[in-house]
């Protein structure tokens, strides 16, 4: 493992995804049993996508970890989608973690909701009334946080969960991703936790393997700290962490 730290943001690099998602686990148990040990309970927003695969599955396997004290939550979710789609956001994360462990509740955005508005509110009220303690997250091929891609991405976003149209880069990815066959077949808008609401968790843990985002992490790292790449806000916070493999690094 090499590490070093760039303005506030400590990155951590493996040779594999393997070695990667179970460090990244590691340091999130540890984080989780820590807060429960002080708060009782705690809240934490999941991150969908199969960058995640290898700290999700890590931490399903993990048998310290009190699930029973943490209330789960994830951060963006597609709009126009079959709500049994497996593409959804929700349901992803239902077979990779929800469903398999025993959390004390599980929050939704509703991906069959028809009023995108009025979904994104519902939402904006159940985070608001839940501090968020940690955010288990990635970042996208254009440098997204959730689903704020360059175009609708703000640090000072007024709103907790909104609705925005996905760029080209980010819709490509899901394809590239394997999730979806076609440029067509993706949806072309989606709700999402805003930059702020991410940003104004307690602990942040980044985990991005995978060349295909290797651009993004340089820039991330190394470029202007803007919503250009929206990823980069995270050198600003407190306590956050990017775990990456060989492979997304190698620009670095």
């Amino acid at each position: 493992m090499k590490t070093f730290v760039k303005d506030k943001l400590t990155v951590e690099i493996f040779e594999t995804r393997k070695e990667m998602g179970e460090k990244a686990a590691s340091d999130i148990s540890k984080k989780f049993n820590e807060l429960i040990a002080k708060k009782g309970e705690i809240n934490v927003i999941w991150a969908a996508a199969p960058s995640q695969n290898d700290v999700l599955k890590a931490l399903t396997e993990d048998t310290t970890i009190a699930w029973n004290k943490i209330n789960a939550f994830h951060m963006d979710e597609y709009i126009g989608l079959d709500k049994n789609a497996p593409q959804g956001f929700g349901n992803f994360l239902k077979n990779a973690i929800f469903g398999k462990v025993p959390f004390k509740s599980v929050n939704y955005i509703d991906v069959s909701a028809t009023d995108a508005e009025k979904e994104a509110d519902r939402y904006a009220s159940v985070l608001s009334a839940n501090k968020i303690d940690v955010v288990v997250l990635g970042i996208g091929e254009n440098g997204h946080i959730a689903f704020n891609d360059p175009p609708v991405a703000d640090f000072n976003d007024p709103r907790v969960v909104k609705p925005v149209k996905l760029d080209e880069v980010c819709r490509q990815q899901q394809v590239n991703d394997g999730c979806f066959k076609t440029l067509n077949d993706v949806p072309t808008h989606a709700i999402t936790l805003t930059v702020p609401t991410l940003f104004n968790a307690d602990y942040l843990f980044c985990i991005v393997p995978a060349p295909t985002k290797a651009n993004a992490v340089y820039e991330t790292i190394n470029g202007e700290i803007s919503t250009a790449c929206p990823a980069s806000i995270l050198r600003k916070h407190d306590n956050a962490k990017l775990y990456l493999d060989a492979d997304s690094s190698k620009r670095l």
